[in-house]
């Protein structure tokens, strides 16, 4: 199959083919800011990196971890060696994984499963990743006669492989773990993470730098410094980036537009009719339709 060079067209690829697409980077496309998109995204990191921020966890990483983003879940890589940032990405059709899991055997469970340990890092040990790159090199270099049947078959034995690898470790974790360990989440950030949490708690509700910083006690100039350090991102487009996955999960349930717009906080629709088409692409009727 076709390894693409840019992350942006194996999404559209996924999304339209209902299928999956690999991109193979070795340098950054445009910067983009926290974001979503409509399908899973599998980061396998070669290089390693120094951070990356899903939903409300931090994760500083190294060559051989790999993320399971699902869509419905806000992420920014807000810290890179600029020189050196080789991965490979995969996006992933919710609708392909679906389409081909069993009672037995659910797919999809890597991205909707998350272990309050992992979350939604997998460090692959050395044979781990020795059968990644084999899956890898077998999909890159599969072409002629046959060879859509032969990817659709090698990937999806390269996804039992995965939730596999995910599920046991998960287990080896909680084992190995005493009950207050399993519940604790080691962080560096706990001051912000606690802002993160806040936020995620409360996107229903109106958010303002200065209701945040009175939440917890602190000046508004002092609250977006530390944000924008930890994260590198600012609180307003955290705020909204979170607001609009909420607003796409709401849409995908069958709510109407104005409806997930009060629901996800957007108190003017207006305003979120602009964040939601430049962020997602369409626009939230148009989004409501085609999930539904």
């Amino acid at each position: 199959m076709q390894i693409l060079d840019s992350c942006k067209t194996a999404i559209t690829n996924a999304i339209d083919g209902k299928s999956f697409a690999i991109a193979h980077l070795y340098k950054d496309e445009t910067p983009m800011s926290i974001h979503i998109h409509d399908c899973y995204e599998i980061y396998y990191s070669i290089s390693g990196g120094e951070q990356f921020l899903i939903d409300d966890r931090f994760y500083d990483f190294a060559p051989g971890d790999i993320f399971f983003i699902n869509q419905y879940e806000s992420h920014y890589l807000s810290k890179i060696v600029p020189h050196c940032h080789e991965r490979i990405i995969i996006s992933i059709s919710p609708d392909f994984l679906t389409r081909y899991s069993t009672p037995q055997t659910d797919l999809n469970q890597c991205f909707t499963f998350r272990d309050p340990l992992l979350g939604h890092r997998l460090s692959l040990n050395a044979e781990e990743q020795k059968y990644f790159t084999f899956f890898y090199n077998k999909l890159r270099d599969n072409e002629g006669y046959g060879s859509d049947i032969v990817d659709t078959a090698t990937f999806l034995e390269f996804m039992t492989f995965l939730n596999k690898a995910y599920l046991s470790r998960s287990k080896s974790s909680r084992e190995a773990k005493s009950p207050e360990q399993s519940t604790q989440l080691a962080s560096n950030h706990a001051q912000t993470d606690r802002i993160l949490s806040y936020i995620n708690e409360n996107i229903e509700n109106e958010l303002t730098i200065d209701s945040i910083a009175k939440e917890f006690a602190l000046s508004a100039s002092y609250l977006c410094r530390i944000f924008k350090n930890d994260t590198g991102t600012t609180i307003n487009k955290y705020i909204t980036a979170k607001r609009i996955t909420y607003a796409k999960n709401l849409l995908a349930e069958g709510m109407t537009a104005q409806e997930a717009c009060t629901l996800s906080g957007f108190n003017d629709y207006s305003n979120f009719y602009k964040a939601f088409t430049k962020a997602v692409g369409i626009s939230p009727r148009k989004y409501g339709r085609y999930r539904n």
